[in-house]
C-alpha cells in the first residue's frame, strides 16, 4: 500500500514539473512573440519591406577643378564603359574564367589583365586588384568602342554578368600642356569600410561612388562629389516590379575653383623637368660621376596671400592612368622600386637638408641672441673646433663682413662662428638652462610642423633640436653600442661616439645646423612659405590652392579667405636689412650670375642659394627667390649647386611672370600674370564658369628663340656665361 502511494506521490511530482516546463515555454514563446512583434514590430517590419526593395542608383555628376581662370584641370566626360558584376560571375561553375577571357578577346587585353581587375584586394593580393565593394559592377576599361560594345552587348548569352554602357568618367585633360597630377591627385571605388564609417556623416556612401585618394580630389572630395540619385522600387519575391517605392534626384557635385594658373604651372613643369635634364648632363666633381637629378620639386606661391599659383614635383605621371580602372603595368610604373615615386607630391612630401636658404633663419636667431646685424665677423676659409676643421666651400675667405654681406657671399664660416658662440654661452656640453635661440627660432619660422596647405599628407619636417636628440639617442643607442664594440671602420667609430654622447648637443651638430646641414630636415613649401613671409613684411600664410566652391547651379559661391598661422619673430629694422641681403645675392652675389639684365629698379629681385650635402648621395640644389608679387622655391635632388642646377628655370619662370626677355626690356603683352589673379572667374545664370580662352604653350620670355614652349629650350643654351666665365662664387653652403 505504502509503495502504491510513493508511486502515485512521484507521478504527481513529475506531471507538475511537466506542466512548469510547458507553462515556462508557452511564457518564452509569448514573450518573444511581444518582443518581435509589439516591442520590435516596427523595425523588422521595416526591414521585410526592404527585402522586397531594390534599388537603382545614378551616379551624381562630379564637381570639376578650375584653374584661377576657369579652365578645367579635371573634368568628366562620356565613355564606353565595360564592367563586370563579381556576384554572376562568382555562380558559374568557373567562377566566370571563361566569360573573362571571352572578354579579353573582344577587349584585344591579356585574359590574365581581365581577370586581376575583378579580384578582390586583401593583404595578400598583388595590385592591381579590385578596391571597392564586391557587390558593385568592376570596370575593366573606359576605353571600349563602339563595336566592342555593340558585340557585348548582341552576344549577351556569351558574357553574362557584363555589361557595357555610356558613363561619365573623369578627365584630367592638361590645359596648355600643363600635367598638374601631384596636386590633382586622382579617384579610385569606394570601400565597404568607407561605407560603413560614412553612414551617419553628412556625406553617405553609395557602392557606385568613387572617392578622392589624393591631392584636391580627395580634399574636397566631399564637395566634389555631390549625391548620387535612388529609385527604389517595389518587387515581389519572383524581382517583378509592382510599383515604386521612393525616388530621389541626383545631386551634381560643386566646382572647385583654384589659384593655380594653367599657363604658369604648364611652364614650371617644363623648366623643372629640362634643369633636371641639364643636370644630369654636368659632372659632378667629389664623384667623378654626373649629377643623377633623380627628383626635384618647385613652388610658385603669391608672397602676400600664400596663395598657389603652380606647384610640380618630378616624377611625375599621367592621373588618367588611374581613370576605370589601373592597369598592371601602370601601376608597376607608378609604384615599383625603380618608378622613381612619382606618386609623392615632393613640393609637400620631400624632405631635405636646406642647406645655405637656411642662413635666413640663423641669421634672425643670432641678432635675436644679441648679436649685431652691422658688426664685421670674421670670413675665414676655415674654422676649427678642437682637432676638427670646418672649411668654407672652396676654402675662400672674405675678411671681416657684417651679416647682410655672410648672406649675399654665403659665408659659412661666419655662421659656425656665431654657433659656437651661442653653444658655448648654452653651457657646452654640460648646459644649465640653455637659451637655444637658433632652434627656438626656427621652431618660430614654423620648421618642424605643416604649413596648413590643403593637401592630404604634408609632412612635418624635423628641427634637430635637444629633444629631438634625445628622443632619437634613446632609439638608436643600443643598436651603436653593438656597433661602435665589433666594427673598426670609420662607421664604427661614428657608431660609438653617438653611443658614448649621442644624447647631447655637441659643437659639430651646432655649427652643421647653422648652415642647414645635419639633421635638418625641410619640405619645398615650408621654405616658400618663410621666404613669402620675408617677402609681406613677416607674415606665415598658410599655403591655400582652393580659391572658391561654387555650386552646381551658380548661386552659392564660398570664398576659401587666406588664413596665417604665425609671424616671423623679428621686427621691421631686421626685416629690411634681411631683405636688402636677399636682394644684393641676386645682383653682386651668389645668384647675381643667373639675374644679369633683370630689371632690379622695375621689379625687386630677392635669392638665396643654397646647396645640401647628403652623407652617401651628391648634392642637393636649392633655389628660393621672392618679388613684392611671388616667391617661387626650387630644389633638385643629387643636382648640384643651388644656382647652376635650379637657377636658370627659376629665372625663366620669372621671365614667363613678368614678360622680361633676355635684355631685361619688360614685354606686357608676353607676360603672363604680372600681379597675381585677385577676381574669381565669370559665372553664368546657369551655373557654367567661363572659361578664358588657354592658348597653346607660350614660348618662354627667356628663351634665345621665339619657339614654342613644347621644345623645352635647354637652360644651358641660353647664352649664360659659363661659371668659370662669369666669374661667379659657387654657393658656400658645405
Amino acid at each position: 500500500m505504502n509503495n502504491l502511494r510513493e508511486a502515485g506521490r512521484r507521478v504527481t511530482i513529475r506531471l507538475v514539473v511537466i506542466q512548469i516546463l510547458v507553462f515556462s515555454l508557452l511564457l518564452t514563446l509569448a514573450g518573444r512573440l511581444w518582443y518581435l512583434q509589439i516591442r520590435n514590430g516596427d523595425q523588422y517590419t521595416a526591414e521585410a519591406a526592404s527585402n522586397h526593395i531594390q534599388q537603382v542608383v545614378a551616379p551624381a555628376t562630379r564637381g570639376s577643378i578650375l584653374d584661377a581662370r576657369g579652365v578645367p584641370l579635371a573634368d568628366n566626360e562620356t565613355r564606353l564603359v565595360v564592367s563586370a558584376s563579381r556576384t554572376d560571375l562568382m555562380r558559374m561553375k568557373d567562377r566566370g574564367k571563361s566569360v573573362l577571357t571571352r572578354l579579353a578577346g573582344v577587349l584585344n587585353l591579356k585574359p590574365e589583365d581581365v581577370a586581376a581587375k575583378v579580384r578582390l584586394c586583401d593583404a595578400k593580393t598583388p595590385k592591381p586588384c579590385w578596391a571597392g565593394s564586391p557587390y558593385q559592377p568592376i570596370p575593366i576599361t573606359d576605353e571600349a568602342t563602339t563595336q566592342q560594345a555593340l558585340q557585348i552587348r548582341e552576344r549577351q548569352e556569351d558574357f553574362p554578368g557584363i555589361t557595357a554602357e555610356p558613363t561619365a568618367v573623369r578627365r584630367y585633360p592638361g590645359p596648355g600642356g600643363s600635367n598638374t597630377a601631384q596636386v590633382l591627385g586622382y579617384l579610385s571605388p569606394v570601400t565597404d569600410e568607407e561605407i560603413t564609417k560614412a553612414k551617419k556623416t553628412r556625406s553617405p556612401l553609395l557602392r557606385s561612388d568613387q572617392v578622392g585618394r589624393s591631392g584636391l580630389e580627395r580634399q574636397y572630395d566631399a564637395q566634389l562629389r555631390g549625391k548620387a540619385g535612388v529609385t527604389r522600387y517595389e518587387v515581389d519575391n519572383l524581382g517583378r516590379v509592382i510599383g515604386k517605392a521612393r525616388s530621389d534626384k541626383a545631386v551634381p557635385g560643386a566646382n572647385v575653383v583654384t589659384s593655380i594658373d594653367a599657363r604658369v604651372q604648364a611652364i614650371a613643369e617644363r623648366e623643372l623637368d629640362q634643369a633636371m635634364k641639364d643636370a644630369r648632363k654636368e659632372m659632378d666633381r667629389n664623384t667623378g660621376t654626373n649629377y643623377k637629378a633623380d627628383a626635384g620639386a618647385v613652388v610658385v606661391m603669391e608672397s602676400k596671400t600664400g596663395r598657389i599659383v603652380a606647384m610640380a614635383s618630378n616624377p611625375t605621371y599621367d592621373p588618367n592612368a588611374w581613370v576605370g580602372g589601373i592597369s598592371g603595368k601602370d601601376y608597376k610604373a607608378l609604384t615599383g622600386e625603380d618608378s622613381g615615386f612619382p606618386l609623392l607630391n615632393r613640393a609637400i612630401q620631400g624632405q631635405a637638408a636646406p642647406g645655405s636658404i637656411f642662413k635666413v633663419i640663423t641669421t634672425t636667431g643670432a641678432v635675436n641672441a644679441g648679436y649685431s646685424f652691422t658688426d664685421h665677423y670674421n670670413c675665414s676659409s676655415s674654422y676649427s673646433i678642437g682637432n676638427q676643421v670646418f672649411k668654407n666651400f672652396e676654402s675662400k675667405g672674405y675678411g671681416p663682413i657684417d651679416l647682410g654681406q655672410a648672406l649675399e657671399v654665403s659665408c659659412d664660416t661666419v655662421f659656425y662662428d656665431l654657433a659656437y658662440r651661442q653653444w658655448q654661452q648654452d653651457g657646452g656640453n654640460k648646459p644649465q638652462h640653455p637659451s637655444d635661440w637658433f632652434y627656438k627660432t626656427a621652431h618660430q619660422f614654423g620648421l618642424g610642423k605643416e604649413t596648413g596647405i590643403d593637401l592630404p599628407n604634408e609632412v612635418r619636417g624635423r628641427v634637430p633640436d635637444r629633444e629631438w636628440k634625445k628622443r632619437y639617442w634613446e632609439a638608436n643607442k643600443d643598436s651603436w653600442c653593438k656597433q661602435g664594440k665589433t666594427d673598426d671602420s670609420y662607421a664604427g667609430k661614428i657608431a660609438k661616439e653617438n653611443c658614448e654622447s649621442g644624447m647631447r648637443m655637441r659643437a659639430g651638430d651646432s655649427v652643421n645646423y647653422s648652415i642647414g646641414q645635419g639633421d635638418t630636415l625641410v619640405t619645398p613649401i615650408q621654405m616658400a612659405t618663410i621666404y613669402a613671409g620675408i617677402s609681406n613684411g613677416g607674415t606665415l600664410w598658410n599655403p591655400t590652392i582652393g580659391k572658391a566652391v561654387v555650386s552646381p547651379d551658380g548661386k552659392q559661391v564660398r570664398e576659401i579667405a587666406p588664413k596665417a598661422h604665425g609671424k616671423l619673430p623679428f621686427d621691421g629694422r631686421l626685416r629690411d636689412q634681411i631683405d636688402g641681403a636677399l636682394a644684393g645675392v641676386a645682383t653682386k652675389g651668389t645668384a647675381a650670375w643667373r639675374f644679369q639684365g633683370w630689371p632690379q629698379d622695375k621689379i625687386a629681385m630677392h635669392a638665396k642659394t643654397g646647396t645640401a650635402e647628403v652623407y652617401g648621395k651628391q648634392t642637393t640644389s636649392w633655389f628660393a627667390t621672392y618679388t613684392s608679387d611671388y616667391t617661387v622655391v626650387m630644389t633638385i635632388a643629387q643636382g648640384g649647386t643651388g644656382s647652376g642646377a635650379s637657377g636658370p628655370a627659376v629665372r625663366k619662370i620669372y621671365n614667363a611672370l613678368y614678360g622680361v626677355d633676355e635684355q631685361g626690356k619688360i614685354d606686357e603683352k608676353r607676360a603672363l600674370l604680372p600681379h597675381p589673379e585677385a577676381k574669381l572667374p565669370k559665372i553664368e545664370k546657369d551655373g557654367t564658369i567661363e572659361a578664358q580662352p588657354m592658348p597653346s604653350p607660350s614660348p618662354s620670355a627667356s628663351s634665345s628663340e621665339s619657339a614654342a614652349a613644347s621644345a623645352s629650350p635647354s637652360a644651358a643654351s641660353s647664352g649664360e656665361p659659363s661659371p668659370e666665365a662669369a666669374g661667379r662664387r659657387e654657393d658656400d653652403d658645405r
